[in-house]
């Protein structure tokens, strides 16, 4: 179970750079597309951090 939440959260990240780069073309708000960028990278940091070794490994 460990290494398929790291996995999911990176598969979402890729999806939600996709989604940005699709607002950003068709002209959405400026919100929309840097709130989606936004959460697009708190995704990746969590799923990178998610492997990196710590103190519980």
């Amino acid at each position: 179970m460990s290494s398929i939440l790291p996995t999911l959260l990176l598969i979402f990240a890729g999806v939600l750079v996709g989604g940005t780069w699709s607002l950003h073309r068709q002209g959405a708000p400026r919100g929309a597309v840097v709130v989606t960028a936004l959460l697009a990278v708190l995704a990746t940091v969590a799923g990178v951090l998610w492997l990196l070794p710590g103190e519980g490994s």
